[in-house]
């Protein structure tokens, strides 16, 4: 029995009784490492040959995510499923602080140690002047210097924003909500 809650939309595809049962079949085995009424967002989408899904889950304190794209919608539900559980055991230490998250996982969950993969280690820090530019000369710059993603003071809001290289050689940009 499945007791999460599934919010399913669909952008440019219906969202059949069959992607449904699909969806819920296949993330409600997740709902092991959730408390009961836990949401589920999930939006599915189709862009030309691109079938995505997006799978959001909010736990006190953090968002656990994953967007997963392929040929097919049913290989993408596969997908983000196993993505989903690997963040669950690969981080839990980190999402389950038992004083602050504990209360959106099961009991099992929480005191299950599970092997890390690997832990998050920070190999090299950087530091660097942050210059204020317009996001559009952040672009330029991230370009020049050959990286995917550029941190920089934007000079129209005086914020801190990150640029970043999207597929299909578009731009995206990173801005702190108010």
């Amino acid at each position: 029995m499945i007791s999460m809650k599934f919010i399913i939309v669909g952008r440019n595809i219906e969202v059949t009784p069959g992607l449904r049962a699909a969806v819920e079949e296949k993330i409600g085995k997740l709902d092991k490492y959730f408390n009961p009424d836990t949401e589920v967002h999930v939006t599915l989408s189709v862009e030309k040959e691109r079938q995505k899904i997006e799978v959001t889950i909010p736990v006190k304190g953090s968002i656990i995510r994953s967007e997963q794209v392929s040929n097919d919608m049913y290989v993408s539900i596969d997908l983000v499923e196993e993505i989903i559980e690997r963040q669950l055991k690969k981080y839990k230490t980190k999402i389950v602080d038992k004083h602050q998250a504990g209360g959106s996982f099961t009991q099992s969950y929480v005191e299950n140690d599970y092997m890390d993969e690997e832990e998050v280690k920070i190999v090299r820090t950087k530091r660097f002047d942050i210059k204020p530019m317009y996001p559009e000369d952040a672009c330029i710059q991230m370009e020049l210097l050959g990286h995917n993603f550029f941190v920089f003071n934007n000079a129209e809001t005086g914020q801190v924003n990150v640029v970043y290289k999207r597929k299909g050689d578009t731009y995206g940009l990173i801005e702190p909500e108010d």
